[in-house]
This record gives C-alpha cells, sequence and structure tokens, in this order.
C-alpha cells in the first residue's frame, strides 16, 4: 500500500506542476494522518501567492489556519458568506473551487469563523465603500494602466470647496479638477461626478483625467466631484427633483462663473455609479439643455426615467452605459430593459457588460471609455499631433519571459528617452536616454527577475510621448 501511495505520489507531483489541483488534494487524502501536514506546507511554501490558478477559468481559494467555520463572500455570492471551504482531516487547509471567466475581475473576503478578513496569501486588494477587499485577478485580466499614478507625465490640480444650497439647505464639500495647463484662454468640457468624492479617492479619477490628457486620447476637461448629503432621498428618493435644482440652477452657474468652461451641452457630461447613475440619467432627462452627455455605471434605473424616455420623444443626449455580470441581480434587468428602449428610440450610446461586480474597482477599470466617448481629443491646430516619424511599436515577442525588443522610429538627431514601468507607475529601466542620429532604432529588454504581469514601455521625443503596454510570463 505504501508503495502504491508513493507511485501517486509521484505522479501527482508532476501533474501538480503542470497544474492539477484536485489530484493533488486526492494524493494528500490518501496519506496517513501524520503526513498530511507536511505535504501541505510544502505545497504552501512552493505557492506564497493565491489564489490558485489552473486552465485560465479554475481558481481554487486557499486557507491554512485555525478555524471552526469558514466560508468565501464576494462579489460571486451578492456578498452572502454562501461559498464553503473544504478541509482536510488532520490539517489547518481548507479549499474551495470555481470556475469564473479568464477576463473576470472580482472582490471577495473570507469569512472565518464569523469574522471577515482579507485574503491573507492574496497581495491584490480594491477598497470599496466599506474598506478594503480581496482582488481576485483571473488569468487573462489585464490592469488598467490609467489608474495608477505616474511621475512623467503633467498633472492637474485639484481644488477643494464647499457649496450651500438653498434648494436643499445644506452644504457640502465640492472637489474641482483643473486639468494640466488649465487657462482662461479657453473653453473646457465639464463633467460632473455624483457620489464625486469617492469617484476621486476611490476611482483614482484624477490620474485618470491626467493619463488620458498626457497620451492625447481625451481633451482636457473640468471634473467637478460632487458627494451627496442624503445620498437614498437625493439620488433616487423624494429629494430628487430639489437635488437637480441644486446641481442645475445652483452649481453649475458658479462653476461656469469661476472656470472657463464651455456653455455647449454636447460638452457637459454628468455620471455617476449604482443611484448615482440614477440621478445622472434623472439630470440628463430633465436637462438635456444643460448635460448632453449622460454615464451611468452599474445603475439603478428608476420606472420614472425607463417610462419617460420609452414614452417621449428623442432627446438630443447621448449615453455610457455598463453592467457587471456579477452585478447586484436586480439591476441587470433594469439597465437591459433601458438600454432596448435607447436602442428602440435611435439614442446614440456604448454599453458594456464586463465579467466584473458592483464595485469600485469595476467602475475605476472602465470609466476611461465613457471619457474617451464624452471627450474625444481635440482636431484643430492647437492640438498636439504626433508627427509621422514618431513611431513606437509593439515589442516582439509579447507575453515573454525573458528577452524581448523594441522598434521604434524617431527624427535622426532627436533626443530620446525609452523607458520601462511597472504596473505602479515605478521606473524599473532606462533602455535608451540621450542622441539618437539613427531612424530606425531597435533596444533589446532583458527581464532578469521580474514578476509575471503587465509593464509599460514609453517614449519621449522633445514634448511627444508615447506608450504601449507589454506582458511578461510567469
Amino acid at each position: 500500500m505504501k508503495k502504491l501511495i508513493l507511485i501517486i505520489g509521484i505522479l501527482i507531483s508532476q501533474t501538480i506542476q503542470a497544474g492539477n489541483f484536485e489530484q493533488f488534494i486526492n494524493y494528500v487524502n490518501l496519506l496517513p494522518l501524520n503526513e498530511r501536514q507536511a505535504k501541505i506546507d510544502s505545497f504552501m511554501n512552493a505557492n506564497p501567492i493565491l489564489p490558485y490558478f489552473e486552465d485560465d477559468t479554475a481558481v481554487f481559494f486557499i486557507y491554512q489556519g485555525t478555524a471552526v467555520s469558514l466560508k468565501i463572500a464576494g462579489d460571486f455570492t451578492n456578498w452572502s458568506p454562501s461559498m464553503p471551504m473544504t478541509g482536510i482531516n488532520g490539517t489547518n487547509f481548507y479549499y474551495s473551487s470555481a470556475h469564473f471567466e479568464g477576463d473576470a475581475r472580482l472582490d471577495y473576503k473570507f469569512v472565518i469563523n464569523s469574522n471577515w478578513i482579507l485574503d491573507p496569501k492574496n497581495p491584490f486588494t480594491c477598497t470599496g465603500g466599506f474598506g478594503p477587499n480581496s482582488e481576485l485577478r483571473m488569468p487573462a485580466y489585464v490592469v488598467p494602466p490609467e489608474i495608477s499614478w505616474y511621475s512623467n507625465i503633467p498633472h492637474g490640480i485639484i481644488r477643494d470647496t464647499s457649496f450651500y444650497s438653498s434648494n436643499l439647505n445644506n452644504t457640502r464639500a465640492v472637489k474641482i479638477y483643473l486639468p494640466p495647463g488649465y487657462s482662461v484662454q479657453k473653453q473646457y468640457p465639464v463633467i460632473v461626478f455624483h457620489d464625486g468624492l469617492e469617484y476621486v479617492s476611490l476611482a483614482n479619477t484624477n490620474n485618470i483625467f491626467d493619463y488620458l490628457i498626457a497620451h492625447h486620447e481625451i481633451e482636457p476637461v473640468i471634473g467637478v466631484f460632487v458627494p451627496p448629503v442624503d445620498r437614498q432621498n437625493e439620488y433616487a428618493g423624494s429629494k430628487k427633483d430639489a437635488f437637480t435644482a441644486f446641481i442645475v440652477n445652483e452649481l453649475i452657474p458658479v462653476i461656469d462663473q469661476k472656470y472657463a468652461t464651455s456653455k455647449d451641452p454636447r460638452k457637459r457630461a454628468t455620471l455617476g455609479a449604482s443611484d448615482g447613475g440614477n440621478i445622472a440619467l434623472y439630470l440628463g432627462m430633465k436637462h438635456p439643455e444643460t448635460f448632453g452627455k449622460i454615464g451611468a455605471q452599474s445603475s439603478d434605473v428608476q420606472t420614472d426615467i425607463s417610462t419617460t424616455f420609452q414614452n417621449s420623444a428623442k432627446m438630443n443626449l447621448e449615453f455610457y452605459m455598463d453592467i457587471g455580470t456579477y452585478d447586484i441581480p436586480v439591476l441587470i434587468p433594469m439597465v437591459n430593459n433601458f438600454i432596448q428602449i435607447l436602442q428602440n428610440k435611435n439614442y446614440v450610446y456604448q454599453f458594456k457588460q464586463w465579467h466584473e461586480g458592483h464595485s469600485w474597482g469595476n467602475w475605476k477599470g472602465h470609466l476611461s471609455l465613457a471619457l474617451r466617448q464624452f471627450f474625444p481629443p481635440e482636431t484643430g491646430l492647437n492640438e498636439i499631433i504626433i508627427p509621422d516619424k514618431i513611431r513606437l511599436y509593439q515589442n516582439f515577442p509579447n507575453p515573454f519571459k525573458t528577452i524581448t525588443r523594441i522598434n521604434f522610429t524617431v527624427p535622426a538627431r532627436s533626443q530620446v528617452e525609452l523607458t520601462v514601468y511597472d504596473a505602479s507607475g515605478k521606473i524599473i529601466q532606462t533602455l535608451c536616454k540621450g542622441m539618437l542620429f539613427t531612424e530606425n532604432n531597435s533596444i533589446s529588454f532583458t527581464n532578469p527577475d521580474h514578476a509575471g504581469g503587465v509593464y509599460f514601455y514609453s517614449l519621449r521625443v522633445d514634448q511627444y510621448m508615447l506608450s504601449k503596454k507589454m506582458n511578461i510570463c510567469n
């Protein structure tokens, strides 16, 4: 019997390296009780970062420790602690398996003896309205580069102010984002965010603005971040009309007076998530002469809004809407029904479904799509156009493990800097810096020991900068 278990152990050791977690579990269960913990400890030492993935879509959540009750709650359970973890007798090892789409990104927590904790072995977290959650990043998920802060691009400024509303009889703090190079000689588009302070602190919107503006993916824009005071009533209850009057008749006139804004509704947007999306839709419905572009992420869509759009003539509005496949269940049919109304009425809209949940990780990761739609880069004479002679090509091979090549073209006798960054924006290597006398150039990047994942490389030539993404294999 021991010889049979030894043979099985050798085979299982080979298959676990190739990726077969369930066979490993079966093997451990065949061992005598007093030998199981050592095998588990060996597995944990070999896999310091968890969860454990197989075949792109299979994930194994793992916890090692003493517990009476272990469950998992997350976007995929509608945050009910209903996903049990199985223990192996004779060990302090617990696991649970699931399958998700290869590009899914989901929030979760372990519920250990009724205590909600982060996954101790998962280095990735996502902060939400109730604190941080562990972040499940399936193998094909790519972290959006625009959510990070980069030291090598211009940054806008954020001003803090407060507004009193006679319509609501209250005062609230408001943040104003002014883009890099802000000038009173220009008229800037404006976007008003609901749950505005969270769009700064949790969605990194100022980073997103900076990145998209620096890479000429949107025109420079003024952001107005407005928090609620009585959220439920202001966004989806008895104070919707008073809040709408505050935004349109009190806030916007002051913004127009203090800052260099465009008054064209086609240059004005309002956007929010969940009930914040509901009030954004309501503002567009009530005041299309003020806001011509409406963004609603994982949105509540109340009946009065869908009924009005269904029964009224088409308004001068365009929309960005999205929903997560693991979102709050009641919201998904609301959004799908509203999208059908927009389609039937021939509205201009963009609608996306993501393999994510009802979370700030979802909303910040896809906010750039709405901004690119609403504020495409200028095409006038003042726009910075990358000259034809400056080209940055995709590295090859990509993905790669040890070495890749980056080709680029610049005018002869150009001052050039080619730099590699990690996903947090930290410079990990400068590949080239100085005067180049040739137009066509090729530089190799060797990966000594960087962890697998998404990296970026940027080519700076005078005032111009181009960036691309590359992937390092584990």
